[in-house]
C-alpha cells in the first residue's frame, strides 16, 4: 500500500506512535522535565486549576490523559480514592455524562440524565462539608456516590465491591494517602476491581522520584511511595496466580506510551492496564 492509499486516519495514529517512540534517547529532554516538575511541584503549580468550577490537583496534561483513557474504556463505574475538593469526581461525572450523551446521538434516543446507567464512586476518609456541599450541588451530582471512611478499612472496601458488582467495565483511580503501605493496601482491594483492557490509575507515583526531603511534613517519600507500592504489587502479580473480581487471571502492564508522550505527569509507572 503506497502512501497515498493509506487510511489518514490510521496513518496520523502510526505517526504519534512513532513520533512518542523516538522521545525514548531524549535525555537531556527527560532530566529538563524532571527538574520542572520537581520546581514545579515545590511551587503548588498542581492546586492552580479547577475542573467544571471545583479544584483538582492535577497537572493538566495528566487530565487530558485521563480523557483519553475514559473515551477509550467507556466505563460504566469510576471508583476514586480520595475526594479533596472534588475536582477528580467532577471531571470523571462530566466525561460519563459525555459517554451517556454521545450513546445517545449514536443510538438517535433522547437523553434522560436521571437514568443514566454510569456512577463516579468517590471515597474519603474526611469530606468536608462545604466540599460535600459543593459536590452534591453541582449539576453532574447525579453521577457521583461518595463514601466517607478510610479506603482500607474492611467494611469499606466491602460497600465498594458490593456497588462495583453491579457493573462491567471499571475503572479505578488511586489518589488518597501516598504512603506505600496505604497505597500497597489500595492496590489489594481494588485493583482486582479493573475491568479487563481497563485501568487502575496510581496517583502521585512521582513521589519516588522526589529528593529525600522534599515532603517534610508528610510521611511519604522515596522507598514509601505510590510507586514503590506499585512495584511490590505488580512483582507479586507475576511471581503468583492472582485473579479479579471476575474471576479471570489479574496482570497489569504500565502504558509507557502515555507517560512517554506527557513527558509532564505526576504518574510514572502509574498507568496500570490490565491485560
Amino acid at each position: 500500500m503506497t502512501n497515498v492509499d493509506k487510511d489518514p486516519i490510521e496513518a496520523f495514529r502510526q505517526e504519534v506512535v512513532d513520533t512518542v517512540s523516538s522521545y525514548a534517547d531524549e535525555k537531556e529532554w527527560r532530566d529538563l522535565t524532571h527538574e520542572w516538575t520537581k520546581h514545579a511541584l515545590s511551587k503548588r503549580y498542581v492546586y492552580n486549576f479547577s475542573s467544571f468550577g471545583r479544584p483538582i490537583i492535577q497537572f493538566p496534561t495528566d487530565m487530558v490523559a485521563f480523557q483519553e483513557i475514559v473515551w477509550e474504556v467507556k466505563p460504566d463505574l469510576i471508583i476514586e480514592t480520595g475526594i479533596a475538593h472534588g475536582g477528580s469526581l467532577i471531571q470523571s461525572a462530566a466525561l460519563m455524562a459525555n459517554l451517556d450523551y454521545c450513546e445517545a446521538v449514536q443510538s438517535n434516543s433522547v437523553l434522560d440524565p436521571s437514568k443514566s446507567n454510569r456512577k463516579v464512586l468517590g471515597i474519603d476518609i474526611d469530606i468536608r462539608k462545604h466540599n460535600r456541599q459543593e459536590i452534591e450541588a453541582h449539576p453532574f451530582s447525579h453521577l457521583i456516590q461518595m463514601i466517607e471512611g478510610s479506603s482500607v478499612d474492611s467494611d469499606i472496601i466491602s460497600e465498594v465491591r458490593s456497588v462495583a458488582s453491579e457493573y462491567q467495565k471499571i475503572l479505578v483511580c488511586l489518589d488518597s494517602n501516598h504512603t506505600h503501605e496505604h497505597v500497597y493496601e489500595e492496590l489489594k482491594a481494588y485493583a482486582p476491581l479493573t475491568s479487563k483492557d481497563s485501568y487502575c490509575i496510581v496517583f502521585d507515583t512521582v513521589v519516588e522520584d522526589m529528593p529525600d526531603d522534599f515532603y517534610p511534613d508528610r510521611p511519604w517519600g522515596p522507598a514509601n511511595s505510590p510507586k514503590s507500592a506499585v512495584y511490590q504489587y505488580l512483582d507479586e502479580l507475576e511471581q503468583s496466580a492472582h485473579l479479579g473480581a471476575d474471576g479471570e487471571k489479574l496482570l497489569f502492564e504500565n502504558n509507557q506510551m502515555i507517560e512517554d508522550k506527557l513527558f509532564f505527569t505526576v504518574n510514572p509507572n502509574g498507568f496500570l492496564k490490565r491485560v
